[in-house]
């Protein structure tokens, strides 16, 4: 058994636990309970950087599997954990810490029970990458799901209320196209383990493959839904724009479930090897991928408020991932899975900067004292600029002048999640884009696909020259423009958050060559599941013996 078998289980574990106890703490105890979350979530991202390392030290395929209720597979819950699952892993205990110590700023004040449900939203995403069957999926989907519809409402208000009903609406809708999928799918195969479908595939009779392909349609259509896939995105920018900053960095990880699952059972259940169901919807993924990548740009141009210019990049990096996964090509997805992680944070960061610069905007200047000329700063009043000094609107020069240092923080902070977003050098962004043009320039890709390979070259580069447009925009709107706006203020909760999110991008261009070698680690046991059905079905239940 691998060493980190059982450690599999504590990304689950421990934020569940964690849950029931602040449940129990009194809503007048704030800072135990702040103090209890922080502490569970910096061990949570602990583990998930532990189990990340343990694995990308192993060797090719590196697994572990658990099997929580001691039942042989097919027949119990299995739990595994390979590179994809740990980088999820590290990805939202990562924005989790920087979501949590965020709202202890304010927001965690807003409402009750806030602190659980953060955890228990976690618990739901861990969960959805470690299960290994559907019917577990389901499960921790609900978990996460049941959990975002009290973030989403965290703070009230009518807009919350509006934009939370149409969220929930689309969500059920969604579950109950996976329920009935997932129940054609073990009508046909007679499992919902992933890696005992996926080796019984082939063997469908030709009578039953109609209804395994309908199954698979009714999967995908719910996990496409929550990956934000055009046309099913239409919720997604309100939704998250009417969320609290906290609540919102933590969806921008929730699409990303969506994504993960597509990437997950269409690898796995539809390889080259799975006879007459060989990259069945290959060519749908490709198309809905890059429409919703035309559909993200677009809607990142013509945003003003900067909460929806936000979830349309969360769409755009959703169809680009989706859109590379369905070429099947290893060289593509690793930069897919690149640019996947750096978006996610990067997205992340950009709803945190929301929050604070939105705030700066409602404040308001203090009227100039009645001594002092009007028009004219205080400070600069008495004096008189050199005739060759630059100045502003109020005839004040600008060389010396001071930029606040919140000012200073913010608009650097924005800048850089441009660059990530866009796909601009010198961060990480850039780095997947690359890989991903890299790719889709050489012969395999325009083997299979060779106009779509080429369409998609062209919208990764007219995508990151809008974002590059409309983000640029922002910037000067809210950083450049002279406006008699006071400085924010701006807590050491709400800047931590943000260094920290930003700091992962940072440190995943730094490290750029290994992090691709990871992710082309990644690629190669996605596209070779075989290593994955292997592991999962050797997995034997321990006996009493082997335990001691």
């Amino acid at each position: 058994m691998n060493p980190l078998a059982h450690d599999v289980l504590l990304p689950v574990l421990l934020p569940m636990v964690t849950a029931a106890l602040l449940v129990v703490v009194p809503d007048t105890r704030r800072r135990l309970k702040a103090g209890l979350h922080l502490l569970s979530m910096l061990a949570s991202l602990a583990v998930a950087v532990h189990l990340l390392l343990g694995l990308d030290a192993g060797t090719r395929n590196a697994m572990a599997v658990y099997l929580p209720g001691n039942w042989p597979v097919p027949f119990g819950i299995v739990l595994a954990l390979d590179r994809l699952s740990a980088m999820m892993l590290v990805l939202a205990a990562l924005v989790g810490v920087g979501s949590l110590v965020f709202a202890l700023a304010r927001w965690h004040r807003a409402s009750v029970h806030f602190h659980p449900l953060l955890q228990l939203q976690l618990a739901g995403l861990n969960g959805a990458f470690l299960t290994a069957d559907l019917f577990n999926l389901f499960v921790f989907f609900e978990v996460l799901l049941a959990a975002s519809y009290g973030l989403l409402l965290h703070g009230g208000g009518s807009p919350r209320v509006r934009a939370g009903l149409h969220y929930i609406a689309v969500n059920l809708v969604a579950s109950l196209l996976f329920l009935a999928g997932a129940a054609l799918l073990y009508g046909v195969t007679g499992t919902l383990t992933m890696a005992d479908i996926a080796q019984k595939l082939p063997q469908v009779p030709a009578a039953d493959r109609g209804l395994l392909h309908a199954a698979a349609a009714l999967l995908a259509v719910a996990f496409l839904a929550k990956a934000a896939l055009w046309p099913l995105n239409f919720w997604l920018p309100t939704a998250y724009a009417a969320a609290s900053a906290p609540a919102a960095a933590m969806f921008a990880l929730l699409t990303k479930v969506g994504v993960y699952a597509i990437l997950r059972l269409w690898t796995l259940c539809f390889p080259a090897t799975a006879g007459d169901s060989a990259h069945f919807g290959g060519v749908v993924l490709v198309a809905g991928g890059l429409a919703t990548v035309a559909f993200g740009a677009i809607g990142m141009l013509r945003s003003v408020q900067l909460g929806r210019l936000a979830g349309y990049s969360v769409i755009t990096s959703s169809g680009t991932v989706i859109a590379a996964v369905g070429f099947d090509l290893p060289a593509l997805t690793t930069g897919a899975l690149f640019y996947l992680a750096s978006s996610t944070l990067a997205a992340a960061t950009l709803f945190l900067l929301v929050e604070v610069v939105e705030r700066q905007r409602q404040l308001e200047v203090d009227p100039p004292e009645a001594d002092q000329p009007q028009g004219r700063l205080p400070a600069f009043a008495d004096v008189r600029p050199p005739a060759d000094a630059n100045l502003d609107d109020d005839q004040v020069a600008l060389v010396g002048r001071a930029i606040p240092g919140a000012i200073a923080f913010l608009g650097t902070a924005f800048f850089a999640c441009m660059l990530v977003v866009a796909g601009l050098p010198p961060l990480s962004g850039f780095v997947g884009k690359l890989a991903m043009l890299t790719a889709l320039a050489g012969p395999e890709a325009h083997a299979p696909h060779p106009r779509a390979a080429w369409l998609m070259f062209a919208l990764l580069l007219g995508s990151g020259f809008l974002a590059t447009l409309s983000l640029t925009r922002a910037f000067i709107t809210h950083f450049w423009a002279t406006q008699e706006r006071a400085a924010p203020r701006l807590r050491l909760f709400e800047g931590v958050p943000i260094l920290l999110l930003l700091g992962g991008c940072i440190a995943m261009a730094v490290a750029g060559e290994h992090g691709l070698r990871f992710a082309r680690a990644m690629a190669d046991d996605l596209h070779a599941p075989q290593g994955y059905i292997d592991a999962v079905m050797a997995t034997r239940p321990q006996t009493r013996e082997a335990a001691r």
